[in-house]
């Protein structure tokens, strides 16, 4: 009763419904009248297109109190010319459809269901409102002009509002979607939606949508509100509550009539039947629970991990380079300064007579045998000491600039035992300008590379932001924190370290550059010939190399998908490409490859990765182009650096093949002669027999990621030259001092903690979407960051210590005079 003794409205309002339904003869209401419904209750009847059913279904809801209501149906017809059609009418919306119920999968295959179950969208009254009375009718017609048999059954969801931290499990197929409730507590500002299920397929979708009507529930319109994925056996969406004005939002799920959008195939048993195919069990059960997401404060202690963590790096920096000072002081005063102190700074003015180690003279040829000594060292010293700088009339091309080097350089290059003098014979500022020149164009290469792709990515990000597809993107769905319009703001994040540790190495290098310039404004002209000449310039392109692989990496973590990922790799094969020159250009300055031809080299391989990515995956005729140009070039290298740079092509590039071709006959069939270069030729040929094994197995393998598959003969022919450079060293009784003794280490160590996250696989581009969600796991890092992620993070600080393994390699040859160091 109501206040006053007055009769509820509900109750007022099912009496007249009753009242009808008391009125009404054999099933018919008077005049069309709907009949009374009942919930729970099923109801069979027959129409046709004279006869048509109207049901109602009374109900009242109290305020905050939210009503679903679900509608089964069924029709044991098979007429698909005349359907039974079920129209339902609420306050503010009508939802209609047919039985059977009709899904068109690939090449036009049509799917029939007769069993067909949706939830109505529901209304909540207001606590302004009071409570509010809900009335439904179902229509139930045909133009069938005979009987059709249906069975109607309206019931009230008990279990509509989903809560959080509870799993919920429910049952849906592509007839007979669910979705449910969520409203935002009052202290969560964001959640993550975890959907998993036991079976792969059927394949699925899981949709969020905002609190509107009609609710996309079906295969055909889920796409059309709101964000979905595809779903296999596992699904993730992250939601905040700043997205949803309403604090609420609908959680759908569908079943899909095929599972090729989720990798799968048509089942067998249809083929060929593309009209007749009903009711297919494909049925799947789903457990959904929703969890609190990261609160800002998380946000805030992982920007402040990320950045100390790599300002920690510059601190140490900071601590060796005043302990450095401390010594250089300390010797200074004792009087036992060095031409060069340990880590590439002249710091003398007074030449030194050191003695040089036993077994260094590499082949038992004395000093006065070697045709380097001060005679051929002699056009390095020309210029005066205070005049390092580049000229304008000097010109990158003329590096030859005496004559006398000109008709003896290959006299001298087929000595059997080669020293540094012999190949250091150029002038210091030519060769000094030469390598600048990759500096200034890997700046170049990176501004034009990277604009398109800040643009490119930015674009996917809004795409997937306007269209809610977030099968676009492959990230990992169950640590993936967004901030403003970026979907992973932690896989952005993590890549701080690169340009971090970039910059930092740069400063490194800026220090020596500057304290070997002061040294040299000061020095006797004698102490050129001691040490490893020292040019910078490619080590300020790796520097700038690793800053623009954190810039590059960062973007194609934006949206990873299977379109950008050469982006992430680029500037991983020219940082391999530079480190291999880096390690030929410190014991042959004269003959390194020009910085032109470098980066044409590189352009090369991005070229070959780009044309991978897209022909790749099945085309035989790809791999088999592409495996001869790799054992080709790997001849043709390994031919150049056998001869030191000797060996002329000639008007025909095919000369160079029949050259090598006739000398491996003459030297190694006809008289089986011992190689003259016979630690060169041990490099080559273990580097070929990798090289030609990659080639193989690329071959007969065909590997999806072309990228990576790239990437990885680079690595593996720079850890070949790398292992190759440290045991000829030790074995010319060369020493490694204590600082590139602890970055090799430190560069062990933690390149192997790296490989290990980066094959731990959190999602995977070479899939389906739904399947590279399978991969996803949580964060395992302050809760923000994943293995991805400390991948980053290790990497960065790996290339880090392998840059200044690199740059504090030979710092022991620093006292050692240059016709004493040998080449290999």
């Amino acid at each position: 009763m109501a206040p006053g003794g007055a009769p509820a409205p509900g109750a007022l309002l099912c009496a007249l419904l009753w009242a009808v339904a008391a009125a009404a003869v054999a099933g018919d209401g008077p005049g069309g009248s709907p009949l009374p419904g009942s919930f729970g209750r099923v109801y069979r009847g027959t129409v046709n297109i004279n006869a048509e059913r109207v049901y109602a279904f009374a109900y009242s809801s109290e305020p905050g109190q939210v009503d679903a209501v679900r509608v089964y149906v069924n029709s044991s017809s098979e007429n698909l010319q005349y359907p039974v059609l079920f129209v339902v009418r609420q306050q503010k919306g009508v939802l209609s459809w047919q039985v059977p119920l009709i899904f068109r999968g690939l090449y036009q295959r049509t799917y029939n269901y007769q069993e067909v179950s949706r939830t109505l969208c529901p209304s909540e009254p207001t606590p302004e409102t009071g409570p509010s009375d809900q009335i439904i009718f179902v229509d139930v017609a045909s133009m069938a002009p005979f009987n059709i048999a249906y069975e109607l059954l309206v019931t009230r969801l008990e279990n509509f509002q989903l809560e959080t931290n509870k799993a919920f499990n429910f049952t849906a197929s592509p007839s007979q979607p669910q979705y449910f409730l969520y409203k935002f507590p009052q202290d969560v500002d964001s959640v993550i939606i975890k959907v998993v299920s036991d079976a792969v397929y059927p394949c699925s979708v899981v949709s969020v949508q905002d609190i509107v009507c009609p609710v996309y529930d079906l295969d055909h319109n889920v796409e059309f509100n709101g964000v979905y994925q595809s779903m296999t056996k596992q699904a993730a969406i992250t939601v905040q509550r700043k997205d949803f004005p309403g604090e609420q939002f609908f959680v759908v799920f569908v079943i899909k009539p095929e599972d090729y959008a989720c990798g799968g195939s048509v089942p067998s048993s249809i083929h060929g039947n593309v009209n007749r195919t009903w009711n297919l069990q494909r049925t799947k059960n789903l457990q959904v629970t929703i969890v609190p997401s990261i609160k800002k404060s998380v946000y805030v202690q992982a920007m402040f991990f990320s950045f100390l963590s790599f300002l920690s790096f510059y601190l140490g920096s900071v601590v060796v380079a005043f302990v450095h000072y401390i010594r250089v002081r300390r010797k200074a005063s004792a009087g036992r300064l060095s031409p060069e102190d340990g880590s590439g700074i002249m710091a003398s003015s007074h030449p030194i007579t050191a003695s040089t180690p036993e077994g260094s003279s590499y082949g038992a040829i004395d000093e006065s045998s070697s045709s380097g000594g001060h005679q051929l060292s002699s056009p390095e010293r020309g210029p005066p000491a205070g005049s390092d700088t580049d000229s304008s009339v000097e010109e990158e091309s003329d590096f030859d600039t005496m004559p006398e080097i000109e008709s003896d350089k290959n006299v001298i290059r087929t000595k059997v035992f080669l020293y540094l003098s012999d190949l250091s014979r150029k002038d210091r500022r030519i060769v000094s300008k030469k390598y600048k020149i990759y500096f200034w164009n890997i700046i170049t290469i990176a501004v034009f590379y990277a604009l398109p792709v800040i643009q490119l990515v930015i674009t996917y990000q809004t795409v997937v932001n306007v269209t809610g597809n977030q099968d676009i993107c492959y990230y990992n769905f169950l640590c993936a924190h967004p901030l403003g319009v970026l979907s992973a703001f932690n896989n952005i994040l993590s890549n701080v370290g690169h340009m971090l540790l970039g910059f930092l190495f740069l400063l490194i290098v800026l220090r020596r550059d500057i304290l070997h310039r002061r040294a040299m404004e000061i020095k006797d002209v004698y102490t050129l010939d001691y040490g490893i000449p020292k040019h910078f310039g490619l080590f300020y392109a790796m520097g700038i190399a690793l800053m623009m692989e954190g810039v590059l990496s960062a973007c194609y973590h934006v949206c990873p998908n299977y379109s950008n990922f050469q982006f992430d790799t680029s500037f991983m094969y020219m940082i391999a490409g530079l480190c291999m020159l880096k390690l030929y250009q410190t014991r042959h300055p004269d003959i390194n490859a020009s910085a032109y031809s470098a980066y044409a080299s590189f352009a090369v391989v991005i070229c070959l990765a780009v044309l991978g990515v897209v022909f790749g995956k099945n085309d035989m005729w790809f791999w088999i182009i592409f495996s001869m140009i790799h054992v080709l070039a790997s001849l043709a290298l390994s031919t150049q650096i056998y001869y030191m740079g000797r060996f002329k092509i000639g008007k025909c590039y095919l000369g160079i093949f029949r050259r090598a071709t006739m000398v491996l006959y003459t030297d190694c069939i006809q008289q089986c002669s011992r190689p003259m270069y016979m630690d060169r030729m041990v490099l080559l040929i273990v580097g070929n027999l990798v090289n030609w094994s990659f080639a193989i197995f690329g071959l007969l393998y065909r590997p999806r990621d072309f990228a990576s598959y790239i990437l990885g003969i680079f690595i593996c022919n720079l850890l070949l030259y790398l292992a190759f450079y440290i045991i000829m060293k030790l074995r010319s009784s060369e020493k490694l001092l204590p600082i590139p003794m602890f970055c090799i280490m430190a560069t062990a160590v933690v390149w192997a903690a790296a490989l290990y996250f980066f094959f731990q696989n959190l999602s995977s581009w070479e899939e389906t979407p739904a399947e590279s969600r399978e991969k996803n796991r949580p964060c395992i890092l302050l809760g923000f960051f994943d293995d991805h992620d400390v991948w980053h993070f290790l990497s960065a600080a790996a290339l880090f210590f392998s840059f200044l393994v690199l740059l504090t390699l030979d710092d022991d040859l620093d006292v050692v005079r240059r016709d004493k160091i040998p080449v290999f």
